[in-house]
This record gives C-alpha cells, sequence and structure tokens, in this order.
C-alpha cells in the first residue's frame, strides 16, 4: 500500500496527541496509552509496529519515564523523543518546542511553529 504511514509516534494521554497532531504536516499515527500499558497491550503494538518508524513522547514525569522504560525493554528499536524537562508535560510544552523536537527526529511538521519566537 502506497498510503500506510510509516511513523508511529506513542503518547500517554489524548491531549498529548491533539497537540502532537496540531504540529505535524506530514501523516503519522498517533497511539494513546493513557499513562500505563500492559505487557498484552504493548506486545499487540509491537507486533502491530515492527516495520514502522516508532517514536515514543511522553512526559518528563515519573509516569512518563516508567512508560519509557517499559517500551525501552520490550521494543528496544523504537526512537524516543524527549521535550524539556522544564515543561514536564507533551502537551503543555510549547508548540516551537514540540516542533523542534520533532523536526530533529525527521518528522515533517508545519513551518509557522519553527518561525515563532
Amino acid at each position: 500500500m502506497v498510503d500506510e504511514i510509516e511513523k508511529v509516534i506513542i503518547v500517554e494521554g489524548s491531549s498529548d496527541k491533539r497537540k502532537v497532531q496540531s504540529v505535524l504536516k506530514e501523516p503519522v499515527e498517533i497511539i494513546c496509552t493513557n499513562g500505563t500499558i500492559s505487557l498484552s497491550r504493548l506486545d499487540e503494538l509491537v507486533d502491530t509496529l515492527c516495520s514502522k518508524d516508532v517514536y515514543i513522547l511522553v512526559d518528563a514525569d515519573e509516569s512518563g519515564e516508567k512508560l519509557r522504560k517499559q517500551f525501552k525493554r520490550e521494543f528496544p528499536e523504537a526512537n524516543h523523543l524527549y521535550i524539556d524537562k522544564m515543561y514536564r508535560e507533551v502537551a503543555t510544552a510549547p508548540e516551537k518546542h514540540l516542533a523542534t523536537v520533532l523536526i530533529g527526529a525527521n518528522i515533517d511538521v508545519h513551518a509557522e511553529f519553527l518561525e515563532k519566537g
């Protein structure tokens, strides 16, 4: 299939998903874990995502780190994206910061988010 989406970003919550979607320019599948993820759900994800570019973008807090560790263990191929600790949450990070993080991972974002001061 030509239009199959190759990139997947895994976030914690729906507010994170909305925030990331607002910055993205290219089609990227965004999956919410809703803060935690069961091992069986994680196994399912790993099976369906093994042929894609997977990015983990979670909050810079305890639950985010826990989730990140789980993904590092179960899905070592995934790329980890980090927001600055001063913003703590993906949903509250400024679009400009988020756009910079995504561009750094070769994910296309709307240019206006990179130009804002």
